[in-house]
């Protein structure tokens, strides 16, 4: 055997001790919930279904930070501004403070109006349904992030409630109202997020990379963009977080938001002018301004999903506890502080374990990402998130945030063939004259070079030939070439597949589990 033959058997058997001790320890977290379920709850008359409860509620906290958490902090470790450990850390600790400290005291256990709990009459039924979507929800989520694809962890949920209601009550059972709502923002969601990043970033473009002068114009603009994200993420941090303590509505919100924007804005203009003396006269420069900024986006956006989506693995949690503690099985019912805990810890343990996977795939797989762009991508997920929800629109912030990476992404493909077409009509131009060879090294030099750098010189381009272009098929070529660059084709359609497919495939599995638990507890 030779010695890369051992060195092969060495990284497997490397792969397999962490894939190892990461199944370890999420083993020991729910040795944990188990313990102390088991230990509170002995006086229970059906307490192993407590129990087993609380254990699918931690598997599904820990789905939940494995796959959703990465569309916070994924930009910000796709652009360096954060290392992924940082990252996970950094989130880890903001989205357990967040499903913590502003989850709030009451949640609806049946998300979105799905299902009638009063056409649910049998508390053991209800208590099945409840577990049956837990399970069916979180076993989707873990096939979807193995299979590398970020879903919505609300549409997980709501297909289980939906799927585990329908096998339990009929087809009659369920809204399908709301049910329309949610198909709708399949579209609605990444639809919007990619138009406001894409928006965002061509306004950066256009007021900084593409002047003369780059840092001088970054002095001006870059304090207005990162006030504007102050303002944003204040008011999503007041409205998703806060909310859940205090009442807080939308007009106050957004007063406390335009102070803070007001603050930050006197205070970031000396500290960017100061840092503009030492930075080169190029997009890396100007980049290196955005790094606070991004930390800080990611840490806020981790702590509101904490406060917003622990309800999404606690809920239905919540109603189980509630049924076989109290004997209640309302819309509405009281959290406790165990059930919280089990939800803020198991995010940050998911996250922790099995969160990088996903964190690489939104940061670095669909299209490059640079530190001005994720600023960007951060910010439209908090504005769409914060206009959506105030208009009533059915709008997932898992959709928003990676429909805002496609979207700056397929920004650049625009300006990308655009000035590719320069580049063609210039080469074709010159095609049989002295100076063609010349020309056609410059072109090709100018199509390697940044995106920014070929905007400066656009005019210059264009006086050295007519508009005459060359074959349609080398257009189309050339054209295919730069998409499949700029933006992979293979993530979009593996991410709009498993969006498609989240519902139903949430819906089967957890209608599948229900019958199951009735087939195993009916005497």
């Amino acid at each position: 055997m030779q010695v890369k033959d051992y060195l092969k058997i060495e990284r497997a058997t490397n792969i397999s001790r962490s894939e190892l001790g990461r199944f370890g320890t999420a083993a020991i977290f729910v040795v944990i919930v188990v313990i102390y379920t088991g230990s509170n709850f002995a006086h229970v008359e059906q307490s192993y279904l407590l129990i087993a409860a609380a254990i699918i509620g931690a598997y599904m906290a820990m789905n939940i930070g494995a796959n959703d958490v990465a569309n916070n902090v994924g930009p910000a470790v796709g652009s360096f501004a954060l290392s992924l450990t940082s990252a996970i850390i950094i989130a880890a600790i903001f989205e357990a403070g967040g499903a913590l400290l502003a989850g709030g005291d009451v949640v609806s256990t049946v998300k979105k109006g799905i299902i009638d709990p009063a056409d649910i009459n049998n508390p053991n039924v209800f208590v099945w349904v409840m577990m049956g979507a837990l399970m069916g929800a979180a076993i989707w989520l873990n096939a979807a992030t193995w299979l590398g694809a970020p879903v919505s962890t609300t549409h997980s949920i709501v297909g289980g409630v939906m799927g585990a209601g329908i096998a339990a009550g009929g087809w009659g059972i369920v809204n399908w109202d709301s049910m329309a709502k949610i198909a709708l923002s399949w579209v609605v969601s990444p639809v919007i997020g990619g138009i406001v990043a894409a928006g965002f970033l061509f306004a950066l473009k256009k007021l900084v990379f593409f002047r003369a002068d780059p840092i001088e114009a970054a002095k001006r603009v870059v304090p207005w963009m990162i006030a504007i994200m102050a303002w944003a993420f204040t008011t999503y941090l007041f409205l998703k977080g806060v909310s859940k303590v205090i009442k807080v509505d939308f007009v106050f919100a957004l007063i406390v938001g335009f102070g803070v924007a007001l603050v930050v804005w006197v205070a970031i203009r000396p500290i960017v002018r100061r840092a503009a003396t030492t930075m080169t006269q190029d997009r890396d420069g100007v980049n290196r301004l955005f790094t606070i900024p991004l930390i800080f986006s990611a840490a806020l956006l981790s702590f509101a999903h904490g406060a917003n989506d622990v309800a999404n693995a606690v809920g239905p949690l919540a109603g189980v506890v509630d049924v076989l503690t109290e004997g209640n099985g309302g819309a509405k019912v009281a959290i406790p502080l165990w059930v919280m805990a089990i939800g803020a810890v198991g995010i940050a343990v998911g996250l922790a374990l099995f969160g990088p996977k996903l964190i690489r795939t939104v940061g670095s797989e669909i299209t490059e990402l640079d530190r001005s762009r994720a600023f960007c991508i951060a910010l439209a997920a908090a504005i769409t998130v914060i206009v959506a929800s105030q208009l009533g629109m059915p709008i997932s912030s898992t959709h928003v945030a990676l429909g805002a990476v496609f979207g700056v992404g397929f920004l650049r493909e625009y300006l990308e063939k655009r000035l590719g077409r320069v580049v063609e009509n210039v080469i074709a131009s010159h095609e049989g004259q002295a100076d063609f060879l010349e020309v056609e090294r410059v072109m090709h030099s100018f199509q390697n070079a940044p995106p920014e750098a070929k905007v400066r010189l656009l005019e210059e381009l264009k006086k050295m030939g007519s508009e005459a272009v060359i074959s349609a098929a080398q257009r189309k070529e050339l054209q295919k070439a730069l998409k499949r660059h700029l933006v992979k084709r293979s993530a979009l359609l593996k991410i709009v597949s498993a969006w498609i497919i989240t519902v139903p495939a949430s819906a089967l599995l957890a209608a599948t589990f229900y019958f199951l638990l009735r087939g195993i507890l009916l005497p």
